[in-house]
């Protein structure tokens, strides 16, 4: 293996943070990031000093958030996703954030080791929401292989 999957996820809340209308999922961030950090197969997740991602600005709308995590294959990443009770909170999602006029998450290959940026999130989603599903950006319903390490020849 010479790669790994980064993810990224955007969602608009409804309401702001300290709000009752998102209480519920204000809540299950820590037990849900304990089981991702617990889960086979994860790698890495973005957080700041409070423990998540719900205080690092995406863009310039606060009700934005942004998730990114590295996963070391796309089955460890979809077990976590739609196998663990991470599946319980996309279930509601719709009570706590927005519809989304375009697709809010993508996938790509990294190689091993790098810890991508939210820049670099960024900069893979908006090419998916452009283009679809290519090498440089998919998702679960149309994904690629990790890259072949060529190796150097001598």
């Amino acid at each position: 293996m010479t790669h790994h999957l980064a993810q990224i996820n955007i969602d608009r809340l409804v309401a702001p943070l300290d709000d009752q209308k998102i209480a519920e999922f204000v809540a299950l961030l820590e037990p849900i990031n304990v089981l991702a950090d617990e889960a086979p197969g994860f790698v890495w997740r973005l957080k700041s000093e409070s423990g998540n991602a719900t205080d690092i600005a995406y863009n310039d709308d606060p009700f934005v958030i942004v998730n990114m995590s590295v996963w070391e294959s796309l089955d460890a990443l979809r077990t976590y996703a739609y196998k663990s009770d991470h599946a319980k909170v996309l279930r509601d999602r719709a009570k706590w954030f927005e519809k989304m006029e375009k697709p809010s998450y993508c996938l790509w290959w990294i190689p091993l080791g790098h810890i991508p940026s939210v820049a670099e999130g960024r900069e893979r989603l908006e090419h998916y929401q452009k283009n679809g599903a290519t090498p440089h950006s998919f998702w679960f319903s149309k994904h690629f292989p990790q890259p072949k390490d060529e190796g150097v020849r001598v």
